[in-house]
């Protein structure tokens, strides 16, 4: 009796022993699987990275014209009027006579209040300016108007003139 009891004694400590190194092997085949996943993610994303970087660089990708050499007396002075940036919004007119083709903006608030009081400084320094909405953006956004013309070259020339006294002015084509 005593011989089947150390028997099984010894069987269940060599259970016991034997099962614990399996679960050991189980946790280290699931770590190492888990830091190959991370490893596998990283390299996609720095190849993503990569070929962003490399399309950007493409689009940048500036296109010039040979420079002509010519005497002084036949060089033209020509603008740089196309080559200032423009935003296009959908805007409505809130207060105002009604806009032209391209318009200085110099100011831009989610408050009607505070546009009508950039309008009233505005007017008061000889402006005609306006207060227009563009709803297509949220929150509602309220630009102050200060010139408006029909031609780019104008407006240009204008907004200019104006970064003087506000420097974030800027060009708006209204559709």
């Amino acid at each position: 009796m005593k011989k089947y009891t150390i028997l099984c004694a010894g069987l269940c400590a060599a259970l016991v022993f034997t099962g614990c190194k399996s679960s050991e092997s189980a946790y280290k085949q699931a770590y190492l699987k888990a830091k190959q996943q991370e490893e596998l993610q990283q390299k996609q994303e720095a190849e993503a990275q990569a070929a962003a970087a490399q399309q950007a660089q493409e689009q940048e990708t500036a296109v010039v014209a040979p420079l002509q050499e010519k005497p002084v007396t036949e060089t033209q002075v020509v603008d740089n009027a196309d080559n200032v940036p423009v935003r296009q919004e959908a805007v409505s007119v809130v207060a105002g006579t009604g806009l032209k083709n391209f318009s200085v903006v110099v100011g831009s608030f989610s408050l009607k209040a505070n546009a009508e009081g950039l309008q009233q400084t505005l007017n008061a320094q000889g402006y005609s300016a306006q207060v227009v909405v563009n709803n297509q953006v949220s929150p509602a956004m309220y630009r102050v108007v200060a010139t408006t013309f029909d031609s780019k070259g104008e407006a240009a020339a204008s907004r200019n003139a104006l970064q003087e006294k506000y420097p974030g002015a800027w060009l708006l084509y209204a559709k």
